[in-house]
């Protein structure tokens, strides 16, 4: 298992948080109770199996649905 916190460029409401998170929870390999969007941060977290999908899979989801990634940083767990 690896987690991913992903700086987000356009996190301008709570309702980006809503769609953002919908987009994630829906990607499989995606530990959805780790699911993690602080919207002071402008910054995601979710833990993620390496093995079933990867942070670009994640960062084309956040693409997908209208935000821009600014940055990423993966660690193992």
């Amino acid at each position: 298992m690896k987690q991913a916190t992903i700086q987000l460029e356009t996190l301008t409401c709570p309702s980006c948080m809503l769609k953002i998170e919908g987009a994630v929870k829906s990607l499989d390999g995606i530990d959805v109770d780790s699911i993690n969007v602080a919207f002071n941060s402008s910054r995601l977290k979710v833990n993620f199996d390496e093995d079933k999908i990867s942070v670009e899979d994640i960062e084309a989801a956040i693409d997908k649905v209208g935000y821009e990634v600014k940055k990423s940083r993966v660690k193992t767990l």
